[in-house]
């Protein structure tokens, strides 16, 4: 779940921005006053959002930024003079005096992309262990024995016998040598 944290050195104004995207339909996780409290929180999450000031109690915006998780965005809101500093560093800004709909947008897009990237994570094919290489390899060379397969037409002969069966390949190895042993 994404969590949008929202990190200021005044409570009041880190409210503010809360009861903004609350009322535009935002889910807000957490309000705080300095860096540690929002760096603490953000480890409760596994994804999420960052909106904060140019300087908290304890650290500046980049501080905060290199100790978020990976899975973070962080939306750096200050003026236009010192946002001028901040270009090229892979943090989104807004100017403020923000106006509303500009801050809504932000934020949706800044969930649109977290989003997508914990998607993108989800589908990397998870990596085999040694043993189920092994099992894969083995299975492999007894067609290639057997049946006087090519490596290639073996290897995708499991594969296909997994895919129609709707088990690993893995598995599906360790079901080939049991019937050819």
């Amino acid at each position: 779940m994404a969590g949008i944290i929202v990190a200021f050195p005044k409570e009041e104004d880190a409210r503010k921005i809360k009861n903004l995207l609350v009322r535009n339909g935002f889910s807000v996780s957490s309000v705080c006053t300095t860096g540690a409290q929002a760096i603490g929180l953000a480890d409760s999450y596994s994804q999420g959002i960052v909106i904060c000031g140019y300087r908290l109690p304890d650290m500046m915006y980049q501080e905060l930024y290199n100790c978020l998780p990976s899975g973070f965005e962080m939306l750096l809101m200050a003026s236009r003079h010192i946002l001028a500093e901040c270009m090229d560093n892979g943090i989104v800004c807004l100017a403020m005096p923000m106006k509303v709909l500009d801050l809504v947008n932000t934020v949706d897009m800044l969930l649109h992309t977290v989003q997508r990237r914990h998607g993108k994570m989800r589908e990397k094919p998870k990596e085999r262990s040694g043993e189920e290489i092994s099992l894969i390899h083995e299975a492999k060379y007894l067609l290639m024995d057997r049946n006087h397969m090519t490596e290639d037409e073996a290897y995708r002969y499991i594969q296909k016998c997994s895919m129609d069966s709707g088990t690993k390949m893995a598995e599906t190895a360790q079901m080939v040598l049991a019937m050819m042993k």
